[in-house]
């Protein structure tokens, strides 16, 4: 039986995912299109001014799949280090370690919100659960208390999703949100409690060349195993076949001009949005206009190297308040153990904003002094002037789930299973919040449900039920 030719549209971990175990595993002949130069999408490194660095802070959590994590071991070897995580919060102009220790809680948290908390935990514990209802608000609201959503989660998810809470989805909160309730955070408070701590709690593993090390692994892997690799390609086109059996045709442009690919299979880990813009006037108005309904939040990371061994030794630091403008701060450098970089560092500011707003369109000099006067309103004062500051802009960082988002989500995943042989996945191509294992995840899973030249649908959509039940790990 001949292999089908499966086309995957992205080079992100659903899509090298799905290509090294499609070959490895002898099921098809793979063909990835990337737009970008390099593989791992928002999950890839780049080269910085002296070390290699990230679009934001990743890691790779110790909750990954077995399997998974025992093929990034295989593939990375020595290179996938085992890290302690170190991170604060700063909570009402207060530092906090994070992961939540008790003895930090009791020394360093602000009083007025301990003893906010312990009430709301107090009135929660004697009486009736309050109905969670379906928003963003009124499911921490009802789970978490007053306390912990007005200091904490709400000024949080305005900034991330740049939406009050009560316009956001319920589902947004279940998703994101892993200590979603008194009995999970205090969990997580006692994971750090020696006795108490489970396996690989506290800690994480990071590749010794960036985070994007892990997509390249998967992707030189996938071509040593004959996948084929089509980078700075863009999509121009998709027409799906007039009858069955039949090919799909895919239009490229890519350095050598415009190309034609048949395949018996589309894989899509890229934005559903931007794969049905890719259909073009085959397209039913209904989905155009239900893609014009999702919405995504926008990412500015503003890199700031600075010419002092290092900032503090905390390998990131989260901001929930609204008085912070960015909501996170990492230091790349300890993620990596990088202590031979003497004398210098740098740090990745995190800021969300909307596509083509005002703060969208700053400059980096202006960016670089945003992140400045945030650090030093934090009591964090940069040490010295940053002797270089540069950016990169993710426009599709954050999934919005806003109220009702799943009605035209539905209406564009209903579109895309009606395609015959096209399979959108991934976490853009499913809309999800998720991580790196996650997407990973379900390239695995993708693969498992080729049968020769079919695939086997209802075994995806029991796959699909499980992609409900996943929780970001922060």
């Amino acid at each position: 039986m001949a292999e089908p030719h499966i086309v995957i549209l992205g080079a992100g971990p659903a899509g090298v995912g799905a290509a090294w175990k499609l070959r490895t595993t002898g099921k098809a002949r793979v063909t990835v299109i990337e737009q970008q130069a390099v593989v791992g999408g928002n999950a890839g490194s780049f080269d910085g001014t002296f070390q290699r660095l990230d679009y934001g802070s990743h890691r790779l959590h110790p909750a990954s799949e077995p399997e998974i994590l025992a093929d990034i071991k295989r593939l990375l070897g020595s290179d996938l280090l085992d890290r302690p995580r170190h991170g604060r919060i700063h909570l009402r102009g207060k530092f906090v370690h994070f992961p939540l220790k008790p003895v930090d809680l009791l020394l360093r948290l602000d009083k007025g919100f301990t003893v906010g908390t312990l009430g709301d935990m107090a009135r929660k514990a004697i009486g009736a659960k309050p109905d969670e209802g379906d928003t963003f608000a009124s499911v921490l609201w009802a789970n978490l208390g007053p306390t912990i959503c007005r200091e904490f989660y709400f000024p949080y998810a305005v900034k991330l999703w740049g939406r009050p809470p009560e316009e956001l989805s319920g589902i947004q909160a279940r998703r994101r949100v892993s200590a979603g309730s008194f009995g999970k955070l205090v969990k997580k408070v006692l994971s750090s409690v020696p006795g108490l701590k489970p396996k690989g709690s506290g800690r994480f593993f990071y590749p010794k060349r960036g985070f994007g090390q892990i997509c390249e692994a998967y992707a030189d892997a996938a071509r040593q195993a004959g996948a084929e690799f089509r980078m700075e390609t863009r999509v121009t086109g998709l027409v799906p076949p007039a009858a069955e059996p039949g090919r799909w045709a895919v239009q490229v442009e890519g350095k050598d001009g415009p190309q034609h690919i048949e395949a018996d299979y589309v894989w899509s880990s890229i934005p559903i949005t931007v794969l049905a813009r890719a259909m073009g006037e085959r397209v039913p108005a209904e989905v155009r206009q239900a893609a014009g309904q999702i919405s995504y939040r926008a990412m500015l990371l503003i890199y700031l190297d600075l010419p002092v061994d290092r900032l503090t030794e905390y390998d990131a630091h989260y901001f929930p308040g609204a008085d912070i403008r960015i909501t996170r701060l990492s230091e790349p450098k300890h993620y990596a153990d990088r202590t031979e970089l003497k004398g210098r560092t740098t740090l990745c500011a995190e800021l969300p904003c909307d596509l083509d707003d005002a703060t969208w369109k700053l400059s980096d000099a202006a960016l670089g002094e945003l992140v400045a006067q945030d650090l030093a309103r934090a009591g964090l004062p940069l040490p010295a002037a940053p002797s270089a500051v540069y950016t990169r802009r993710l426009r599709q960082a954050y999934p919005i789930y806003l109220n009702g988002y799943e009605v035209p989500f539905g209406v564009l995943d209903r579109w895309a299973e009606g395609l015959p042989r096209l399979l959108s996945y991934g976490r853009q191509g499913l809309f999800a919040h998720d991580n790196t294992h996650h997407a990973l995840f379900m390239a695995y899973c993708a693969t498992d449900c080729v049968d020769g030249e079919r695939f086997d649908w209802a075994r995806w959509a029991a796959f699909r039920e499980v992609f409900r039940t996943h929780v970001v790990e922060d």
